[in-house]
């Protein structure tokens, strides 16, 4: 065997003298291409190795570096391919290499591993730019004069392809509710648009949709809730290893909160309300490395906000796209309170993450700070004006949500190429220049004659890889839509509901209607200076009967600095701003007979400073009676603080009247219109019917596709599967809601020809055809029953026109 090397050597000695002598692009890439690209270029990466470009080759494997340059006899490269352990042995099948190919091999690497510049086995894939591009607009055609419109015209004329009809303002009409609102539109609206003369009515109907902040938040909640795996039970809860956001959340929605603080309060949370989405789930027990809080952390970040999968790259360097183990750590360090070590598929490699972020040519995070400031440090560079992706991302959603599918496809894919750049990059560009605003970018869209265009329908299990543009996609109704679709046909939406929530929106255009009787109260005014020590903190209660419980209930309350509200021991408020105003809704706390509302109030600051503390609650009866409770006089105090549950570990002695402050106008100066116009929100206001978002997934909706939220959603089934046509033929859930509609109608003492109409109006925003006509008179008869018109709604809401949004 030493011979056969000498003599190998002698004949190859020209070739191995010097790394000059090696040729890389005629003597090595095909060694390489022979024996290790099946395995280890394009997309296949066995044990974590790759050699399409000299960087992945460097980058080594699973197992760690392959190539210690200038030290062949040191590189496990060379190791496998001359080992005679048949286990280990590379390449694990076929004839083995040769000692001439060996040796060249042995060569180049003690060379340097010289590689030709540029050179891939693959090409490098489509690696989408950061920065946000301005896109010069193509000429107008026709008089399309909307940006969306004249880019896909410029698409369609590149293609060949004819522009999509236009649908009929009915069909626009159900459409844009349910894709802004979620609701079917009601009969009356409906047949007052269609009798619009106006040019811009449709301009006009997109902006009332979106102007109506409650139903807009209330529609929007479930792709937020899906997005950001917030739910109201489920997973974590129950143990305290996961938080709700939802009363961030909803308030961020009513308000049309600007996107990039809207990320930047999911990511660096300015108060507790928003911390679920980046805390994540701590599950029970043992988990695998790749699902610890701070891995989740990087996961849902990457997923939600950026569009790119980290979960691959949590195990190991990821097989599908660019990212690595070590990115998805780094970005895991960004919210670690101690040292995170890597895990390789679960097993550490004896390595600590350093805190970083993917995209370091906007800057980079400063690993030596503590948590709180890299968390605020990522929030600022994930919405850096020059950051591109976060702005291309969310666009892409929304107009997967209203067309059908993504322009990057799928939404979670943001490193695939879009099928129209020019689009997705101007929609990223019209929402930063629109300080954020996510409607300007639905009203954008809505207002296209692309999106008003006749809808295409992709049959099940057809090929959609090869994409060409034809107009929108026919989208099945989400869960929540169905239900509340349901709900407005049959009068049957449920009184309460279980998302934390007080609903509607402070109106502060309604704010003088009230006479607030509430005052400013402490421990002690301090001769009138109500100058309280930082950090003191207090407890304020109220005691009260009830004969009966109130029909509504609601209460507006502020504190400087922070504090916990209870009503009879059920924690129902927290905040820590002393500048803002909260609503509150009483009726979950209150009871029939004694109540107690015990308020827990903090002071903050350096040194002495201003504290006081601002309740007020209206109770209306079903006599049409109210009463008022407002901090005063009566309420008392104690420096006796309660446990994390509100409960005293012993009855305080100590109780006294609280004070009422001399220095209230501090804060009524500026809350004064806050307060009251959040006690309109919480107890004046007329509110619409609850909606699905807000309550918990029962059989019905579980079935139709609602997701339990344990993992992100951003995608949820378009097919119809076998267990939901069985609940909708079969299900008790369904079949109950529509005999109590069959009833409301029948009641209603309508005759059969306007009972029918009104319900096709409502389902489908046409009225019957005449052979509808026909027979939904043949079957109903002169006087309809409850039975034939419990069996006419599910007639209807069986029907593809129904359950599509078209």
């Amino acid at each position: 065997m030493k011979s056969l090397i000498v003599a190998v050597s002698f004949v190859f000695g020209a070739l191995v003298t010097s790394a000059a002598q090696v040729d890389f692009s005629h003597q090595i890439v095909p060694i390489l291409r022979e024996h290790c690209a099946e395995c280890h270029t394009g997309d296949k990466k066995k044990g974590g190795l790759s050699i399409n470009t000299k960087a992945d080759l460097m980058a080594g494997s699973e197992n760690g570096a392959v190539i210690e340059l200038r030290k062949s006899d040191k590189s496990r490269f060379i190791e496998v391919l001359v080992t005679k352990d048949e286990d280990s042995r590379m390449p694990p099948k076929g004839p083995r290499l040769s000692p001439e190919k060996i040796l060249l091999l042995k060569a180049w690497i003690d060379g340097g591993a010289q590689w030709d510049e540029g050179f891939a086995f693959k090409k490098p894939a489509y690696e989408p730019a950061l920065k946000p591009r301005r896109v010069e607009l193509p000429k107008v055609v026709k008089g399309r004069t909307n940006a969306v419109d004249r880019i896909l015209d410029a698409y369609l004329a590149k293609n060949k392809l004819k522009t999509p009809e236009p649908i009929t303002d009915a069909e626009f009409a159900r459409r844009v509710h349910l894709d802004l609102v979620g609701l079917l539109p009601q009969p009356e609206a409906l047949e007052k648009f269609l009798a619009d003369k106006g040019k811009d009515k449709r301009q006009r109907l997109v902006q009332e949709l979106l102007d109506n902040d409650v139903a807009y938040a209330e529609h929007w909640l479930t792709f937020w809730n899906d997005l950001l795996r917030n739910d109201y039970i489920g997973t974590g809860f129950i143990t305290g290893g996961r938080k709700q956001i939802t009363k961030w959340l909803y308030t961020a929605l009513t308000e049309n909160k600007p996107y990039d603080q809207f990320v930047r309060e999911l990511i660096a949370p300015p108060t507790p309300a928003s911390a679920g989405f980046s805390e994540g789930i701590k599950w029970r027990g043992s988990v695998n490395a790749s699902q610890t809080t701070e891995i989740q952390f990087a996961q849902s970040v990457g997923q939600s906000l950026l569009g790119i999968n980290l979960k691959c790259a949590s195990c190991h360097d990821s097989f599908i796209d660019r990212w690595k183990l070590d990115e998805a750590y780094g970005m895991a360090a960004i919210i670690a309170e101690q040292p995170l070590e890597i895990n390789r598929c679960d097993k550490p490699i004896g390595k600590t993450a350093k805190a970083a972020w993917l995209f370091p040519e906007l800057g980079q995070i400063d690993a030596d700070k503590p948590a709180k400031e890299r968390l605020q440090q990522l929030a600022a560079l994930m919405t850096h004006p020059e950051n591109g992706r976060v702005t291309r991302t969310i666009v892409n959603r929304f107009w997967q949500r209203l067309m059908g599918r993504g322009i990057v496809h799928p939404v979670d894919a943001m490193q695939s190429e879009p099928w129209n750049s020019d689009l997705l990059d101007y929609l990223a560009v019209h929402l930063s220049d629109n300080k954020y605003d996510l409607k300007k970018t639905l009203e954008l869209i809505c207002n296209s004659q692309a999106y008003q265009s006749k809808a295409q329908v992709l049959e099940p299990g057809a090929d959609d890889h090869a994409y060409v543009y034809g107009g929108p996609r026919t989208k099945r109704m989400t869960a929540e839509q169905f239900t509340d679709a349901v709900w407005q046909l049959t009068g049957s939406a449920p009184a309460k509901f279980d998302a934390g929530v007080v609903r509607g929106k402070a109106e502060l255009n309604a704010a003088t209607k009230v006479d607030l009787k509430g005052q400013w109260v402490w421990s002690t005014d301090n001769k009138g200076t109500n100058v309280a020590k930082a950090g003191e903190a207090i407890a304020l209660r109220h005691k009260f009967t009830l004969k009966s419980l109130p029909v509504r209930a609601g209460a507006a309350i502020s504190v400087d600095n922070s504090y916990t509200l209870s009503v009879n021991g059920k924690e129902l408020a927290a905040d820590e701003d002393w500048m803002t105003v909260e609503p509150v809704d009483l009726l979950g706390g209150l009871k029939a007979g004694a109540n107690e509302i015990l308020l827990v109030a903090k002071n903050a600051g350096n040194g002495p400073n201003l504290a006081g503390a601002f309740f007020e609650g209206r109770l209306q009866f079903a006599d049409g009676a109210e009463q008022v409770i407002g901090t005063d006089t009566t309420w008392e105090w104690t420096k006796t603080l309660p446990d994390a549950k509100g409960k005293f570990a012993t009855a305080p002695k100590d109780w006294q009247a609280a004070v009422v402050v001399a220095t209230a106008e501090v804060w009524m100066k500026s809350l004064r219109e806050p307060i009251v116009a959040t006690l309109n929100q919480t107890v004046y206001s007329t509110l619409p019917m609850v909606r699905a978002s807000l309550v918990k997934s029962d059989m019905l909706q579980r079935t139709l596709g609602r997701p339990n939220r344990d993992q992100i959603v951003t995608t949820r089934p378009s097919d119809l599967s076998t267990l939901e046509a069985l609940d909708l033929n079969n299900g008790q859930t369904l079949a109950d809601l529509l005999a109590k509609g069959a009833g409301k109608l029948v009641k209603d003492g309508s005759s059969t020809e306007a009972l029918v109409q009104r319900v096709y109006v409502y389902a489908l925003s046409r009225p019957p055809t005449k052979n509808e006509l026909s027979v939904t008179r043949e079957v109903l008869g002169p006087k309809p029953t409850e039975q034939g018109v419990q069996d006419l709604l599910w007639a209807l809401v069986m029907m593809p026109e129904f359950q599509l949004v078209r």
